[in-house]
């Protein structure tokens, strides 16, 4: 959470999948033994957008630290999704550097 946003708490839009949809995941998922590309939605992301191994061992680590906050989620699921694809396509940059 960023100095912006310390002690802000905010709930998780259910039905959103924004989290599910843009960032690439690089561990093993339940049906997606490499992971996923980003962009692409999760195979545990239900047709209700909620995820169907929210709670279970099987979900990654990744995506069970995920927290919900203002600066990620903004105001709609769209924002949402366009500010965690923008921040995966700019660590993608960094990361090929």
């Amino acid at each position: 959470m960023n100095s912006l946003n310390k002690g802000l708490k905010v709930e998780c839009r259910l039905g959103c999948g924004a989290c599910c949809i843009a960032p690439s995941i690089s561990s093993s998922i339940p049906g997606m033994p490499n992971g996923k590309p980003a962009g692409e939605r999760c195979v545990a992301l239900m047709d209700n957008n909620l995820c169907g191994l929210f709670g279970l061992p099987e979900r990654p680590d990744v995506c069970a630290q995920f927290t919900a906050e203002p600066s990620i989620c903004g105001d709609s699921n769209q924002q949402a999704l366009t500010t965690l694809t923008d921040l995966e396509q700019f660590t993608a940059v960094i990361c090929k550097g």
